[in-house]
């Protein structure tokens, strides 16, 4: 079962459903079983993010920066990875791969528009805030 490491963390870690290591080549891509499926409630999202150590320490990160799962998805999750860093990366059996954050995205409704309200920054994209 997915579980959070603490009380205060805020992702549920995913762990590598191998049956053997798996080795990941520098700038190679791999997706990994979680041997876990899940019932989101409806209107929810499940956010895949990366762990940080992985990505920090060893170059391997999600392939597509965040994974999404929509509530209507009860499939096996799979964790896409990629290794950016120029070294192998050998990923155990039941390795702690990503984490799971169950969000409520806010209902919008697209409206389209020929002009938008001006703000104080604009259209000015990035650094144009000066940080």
């Amino acid at each position: 079962m997915p579980s959070r490491a603490t009380a205060g963390s805020a992702g549920f870690d995913l762990q590598a459903a191998l049956d053997a290591p798996l080795t990941l080549a520098p700038g190679k891509l791999a997706s990994v079983p979680t041997g876990v499926a899940v019932k989101l409630p409806q209107g929810s999202v499940g956010l895949l993010f990366g762990r940080s150590g992985l990505g920090v320490k060893h170059g391997v990160t999600l392939s597509n920066s965040v994974g999404v799962i929509d509530s209507d998805y009860t499939g096996e999750i799979f964790v896409g990875l990629c290794n950016v860093s120029d070294e192998p990366y050998t990923i155990m059996p039941l390795d702690r791969i990503a984490q799971l954050v169950v969000a409520s995205p806010l209902p919008v409704t697209l409206v389209a528009s020929e002009t938008l309200e001006e703000t104080e920054r604009g259209s000015g994209g990035f650094g144009s805030t000066g940080r």
